[in-house]
C-alpha cells in the first residue's frame, strides 16, 4: 500500500472558499494540500454573475458579508489582484408595492448590521436612473456593494496559496474518504493524503461528504442560467437585482451586460450544467421590461454552474457535529461568490484556533439534525 502524504489541513473543493482557505492556512504556516476534481472554480465560484453585495442577505450571512467586504476592499495587497472589483452600489428594484415594503422592512435588517442602505421612491428613481422602465415603482441602494469577475478569483487565490507553499491539486477527485485515530485518510488517483483536519468546501458535493460522516442534510443541485449581450454602451453602473428575483443583470465598461435569472439544466454525476434557451428568452423578456433600452440588444453567450442548494437558502458553515477535525463550509444557494475570501479565513480560524471571531450564528450543520430529510 502507497504511504499517504501527511499534511496539517486537508482541502476538499477548489471554489473561492477552498482556496481562500488554503491561502489564509498556508500564511499561517500550515502544511494544506487542497484537492478539487475539475479546474479551481469551474463549477459555482466561476460560473456565477459576479454580484459582490452585502444587501438583502439572510441576517445569519451578514456578519460573513461584511467580513468578507472588508477583504475584497484588500484584495490587491491579499493577491496582488482587484479580480475586477468595483464599487458600483447595488440596487434592488421594486416592481410593486408589496416589494416596495419588503425593501423598507429589511431597513431594520440592514440598521442592525450597520449596512449603509437608501430607500428611493419613484421620483428619485426616475432622476438618477432615467433609463429604467415604468413597472419598476421603488428600489433601494447599497453604494458599497458592487460586483467582479468571477472568472479570476478562485484562481487568483489558488496562485497566492501555491506562492505561500500550499500545495492545489487539479484534477485530482477524491474517491474515498475516511476517519479514524483522529485523522482523516482520502485516497485519489494521485494517491492517499491524512491529515487530522479536514476541510469541507465541495459546493453541492460538500452534501456527500457531509453524509459520509452522518451529517446528512435536504441539499439539491442549482443550475443558474446565465447570459451576456454583445457590447453596448456604458450606461448601467449599478448592480441589479429585483425583490422577488427573477432577473439580475451588471453592465461592464466595456459594454456588455451580464444578465441572469432562472435555471438552466445539469447533473452532478457527470458533473454537466447547460443552459436554457427558453429561459434565456424568458429572463431577456423581463430585463427588457425594466431597462427598456435593452430592447434588441444580442445575447452572444450563455452558461452555467452547478451549485448546492439548501431549503433554508443559505450555507452550512462551521464544525462537524459528529467528527472532530472536520468542517464545512457548502450550500452556498447561488449567492457565495462574495463569501469566499472571508470563509476561507473563518475556515482557516477554525481549522487552526478552534474557534472564530464572525459570528455564525444559524449556519451550523445542527439545524438539519432532525430534519431527516432525503440528500439528491
Amino acid at each position: 500500500m502507497t504511504t499517504p502524504r501527511e499534511a496539517d489541513v486537508l482541502v476538499i473543493g477548489g471554489g473561492g472558499a477552498g482556496c481562500s482557505a488554503a491561502l489564509h492556512l498556508a500564511r499561517r504556516g500550515a502544511h494544506v494540500v487542497l484537492l478539487e476534481r475539475g479546474l479551481v472554480g469551474s463549477q459555482a465560484s466561476g460560473s456565477n454573475y459576479g454580484g459582490v453585495r452585502q444587501q438583502g442577505r439572510h441576517p445569519a450571512e451578514l456578519p460573513v458579508a461584511k467580513r468578507s467586504h472588508e477583504l475584497w476592499k484588500r484584495l490587491p495587497q491579499l493577491i496582488g489582484t482587484d479580480c475586477e472589483f468595483v464599487q458600483t452600489g447595488h440596487l434592488k428594484l421594486a416592481r410593486s408595492e408589496a416589494e416596495a415594503a419588503e425593501l423598507a422592512a429589511y431597513l431594520d435588517v440592514a440598521r442592525s448590521h450597520a449596512l449603509e442602505l437608501q430607500l428611493l421612491g419613484r421620483a428619485m428613481l426616475r432622476a438618477r436612473y432615467p433609463w429604467l422602465g415604468p413597472s419598476v415603482v421603488a428600489a433601494s441602494f447599497a453604494p458599497g456593494d458592487g460586483s467582479a469577475n468571477p472568472r479570476l478569483l478562485a484562481p487568483a487565490l489558488a496562485q497566492a496559496a501555491r506562492e505561500s507553499g500550499a500545495a492545489i491539486l487539479e484534477h485530482t477527485a477524491v474517491t474515498a474518504c475516511h476517519h479514524g485515530g483522529g485523522r482523516f485518510l482520502l485516497e485519489t488517483a494521485a494517491g492517499p493524503f491524512t491529515a487530522p483536519r479536514l476541510l469541507n468546501t465541495a459546493g453541492f458535493w460538500g452534501g456527500q461528504l457531509a453524509a459520509s460522516f452522518g451529517e446528512p442534510v435536504p441539499i439539491r443541485h442549482l443550475t443558474p442560467n446565465m447570459m451576456v449581450t454583445e457590447p453596448v454602451p456604458y450606461f448601467i453602473r449599478p448592480n441589479i437585482g429585483v425583490a422577488g428575483g427573477g432577473v439580475y443583470m451588471r453592465q461592464i465598461p466595456r459594454g456588455n451586460i451580464i444578465i441572469g435569472g432562472g435555471h438552466g439544466t445539469g447533473d452532478p454525476s457527470v458533473p454537466m450544467s447547460r443552459p436554457s434557451p427558453e429561459v434565456t428568452l424568458q429572463v431577456m423578456q423581463r430585463a427588457v421590461a425594466l431597462v427598456p433600452d435593452l430592447a434588441g440588444v444580442s445575447v452572444i453567450r450563455s452558461w452555467s454552474g452547478i451549485d448546492g442548494i439548501l431549503p433554508d437558502k443559505i450555507p452550512v458553515v462551521g464544525p462537524s457535529l459528529t467528527t472532530p477535525g472536520l468542517f464545512h463550509a457548502f450550500g452556498f444557494s447561488g449567492h457565495g461568490f462574495q463569501l469566499g475570501p472571508a470563509i476561507g479565513a473563518i475556515l482557516c480560524e477554525l481549522a487552526l484556533d478552534g474557534r472564530t471571531e464572525t459570528p455564525l450564528d444559524g449556519l451550523s450543520i445542527g439545524r438539519f439534525a432532525r430534519a431527516a430529510l432525503p440528500v439528491g
